[in-house]
Formats: structure tokens, C-alpha cells, sequence
């Protein structure tokens, strides 16, 4: 018995509508119009004979149909594009894009690209730093950096660096009147956090210091900004011990103490398994996890 499908050219345009809840940025996507996207989506409902969207003032809604019909359509779609993607043959004119989080690029990856680059001069690498999950299924990127436990549905996941907290700030903060040699003279110090200040409280509980309140400091709410007020002199940052490798190396960052603090997350490579067969993205997840166990 023949499948009964409604057009797909309409089903992309609902998808790409009820993704973006915006029929202008589903016609950028779709490289259409917005009329054509708004045609398409009554041409669906005239033959499902229901409402998909709620089409308000400057606003759309899904309907309760739109929302039940909405999964199983980009399930659809992703696994079509995906087959295609495995089915065509390798490119190697093509750029390898991947996606990483702006902490992890500025902190650990940038330093080490040259390394790659000179290895590669035929690959054309473009990296897109964000904080947004890229879905791997839909070849908006061949590979992806990502922070977290390492358990993602549909892409294979290595671990690149594991989260080691250890404090670190300017050399100039090891003399002066009140020079860091235990953990108890950070009293004299300000703190500077990440977020919020369980990470302090906790590191300061494993190193035993004594009357250091880890709840006093400086809340930056970015990890970049912070390595870069403790390099400044401007206070002792928390942070990961690989990330900081390059300041510590060059001399821009000490480490005072050794107790680090271990959490259970990490950056991992990920990527879906059928990716390896193209070369470059081989070459890249190569680099990378022999850069890993490296460390430098």
C-alpha cells in the first residue's frame, strides 16, 4: 500500500517554520520568499484539513496538531539528510567546519591550530565558536567541541580534557606584603568567580585553608574574562588546568598551589561515526586527541 504524504516541499516549510516560529527566517533557510513559505504552509493545512500555526501580530504559535507533527518531521528530514551525507562521495575541496565552545577555542584550541595548519595546508578549517548545540544530522558542521558528561544520542563522543580546577593568577602575587605560599593567605586576595561560588568553597574544603571565605570576590560570568583579570593582577581565578596550559607555560599565569579540584565534566569531540570515512575530518580528530594526551 503506497504511503499517503501531503508535498514535501510543503513539509519543509512548515519544519523550517515551526523551528524558527518565523516564516521570514525559514524562507532565509530555504533560500524562498516569505510569501512562498506562507503558500506552502496553507497548501499543508488545506490537505491535512487542520491548523498548524496560530498566526498572531508579529508572532507565530504551533497549534497542538503543529506541535504533535513537528518531531516526527525534523526526525525525518535529519535522517534523510544524513543518509545523503553518507551516501556522497568525499569532497576534499570541501571545508571542514567545526563547531566549539568560545572558551575551549580561546583557551586550549587556538594556541595549538598552527600546529595543525602546517600539518594540513590543504585543508580548509573553519571553526564557528558558539555556545549552541549544532545538530551534527543536519551537515550544518562535520564535528563539534562540546562541554558536558559525554553522552549525547546519535554522534560518537572522546574526551579531550577533563575539567581539573586549580587556582592561578599573576606571578606579581607571589610577593609583595601578602605573597600566596598556602592556601590560607588567599584571605588576603580577592576571588574571582566564574558563576557563582561552589567551585571556591569546594577547592578551598579539599586544600584545608583556613579562614578564607570562598563566598567573598568578584562574580565575572565569563571564564575568559576571569583568566584575564588574574593575569592582570586583579585577583585568583579558578580554572581549568589544561585550558591555562599556555599562560602557565609563557609565564603570564602561576599556579600557587597543586590541590585541584575534579569535576565530572569534560570537552569532547563529537562527531557521527560515518564521518570518519572522509579524510579530513580524520586528519582533525587525529590532531586533536593526539594533541589530548600531549597536554601541551
Amino acid at each position: 500500500m503506497g504511503r499517503r504524504l501531503p508535498p514535501l516541499n510543503s513539509l519543509r516549510a512548515f519544519e523550517a517554520g515551526a523551528r524558527h516560529l518565523s516564516f521570514t527566517l525559514a524562507a532565509e533557510e530555504l533560500n524562498v520568499t516569505q510569501a512562498a513559505i506562507s503558500h506552502q504552509v496553507r497548501g499543508l493545512e488545506d490537505t491535512l484539513q487542520v491548523k498548524l500555526f496560530e498566526r498572531r501580530t508579529r508572532q507565530l504559535e504551533l497549534t497542538a496538531a503543529g506541535r504533535r507533527l513537528l518531531p516526527p518531521v525534523s526526525e525525518a528530514f535529519d535522517r534523510i539528510a544524513a543518509a545523503i551525507a553518507d551516501i556522497e562521495p568525499d569532497n576534499p575541496d570541501l571545508p571542514l567546519t567545526v563547531t566549539v565552545t568560545p572558551h575551549f577555542g580561546a583557551r586550549w584550541l587556538a594556541w595549538r591550530l598552527s600546529r595543525f595548519w602546517q600539518a594540513h595546508p590543504e585543508i580548509d578549517l573553519r571553526l564557528h565558536h558558539s555556545t549552541r548545540v549544532m545538530d551534527l544530522s543536519r551537515g550544518e558542521v562535520d564535528m563539534g567541541i562540546r562541554f558536558g558528561r559525554g553522552v549525547w544520542p546519535g554522534v560518537v563522543a572522546e574526551k579531550l580534557v577533563s575539567v581539573e580546577l586549580i587556582p592561578v593568577c599573576s606571578p606579581a602575587l607571589l610577593k609583595g606584603p601578602h605573597p600566596l605560599r598556602e592556601p590560607s593567605d588567599l584571605k588576603h586576595h580577592v576571588l574571582l568567580h566564574e558563576e557563582d561560588f561552589e567551585e571556591w568553597v569546594q577547592w578551598l574544603i579539599l586544600a584545608g585553608a583556613e579562614g578564607v571565605n570562598g563566598r567573598s570576590g568578584r562574580v565575572i560570568g565569563d571564564p575568559v574574562i576571569a583568566v584575564q583579570l588574574a593575569v592582570a593582577g586583579e585577583g585568583v581565578a579558578l580554572t581549568n588546568r589544561s585550558l591555562s596550559a599556555g599562560d602557565l607555560a609563557e609565564g603570564r599565569l602561576v599556579a600557587p598551589f597543586e590541590q585541584q579540584l575534579n569535576l565530572e565534566f569534560g570537552y569532547y569531540l563529537v562527531y557521527r561515526a560515518q564521518a570518519l570515512e572522509r579524510p579530513r575530518v580524520r586528519a582533525f580528530r587525529d590532531f586533536l586527541l593526539a594533541e589530548a594526551r600531549e597536554g601541551t
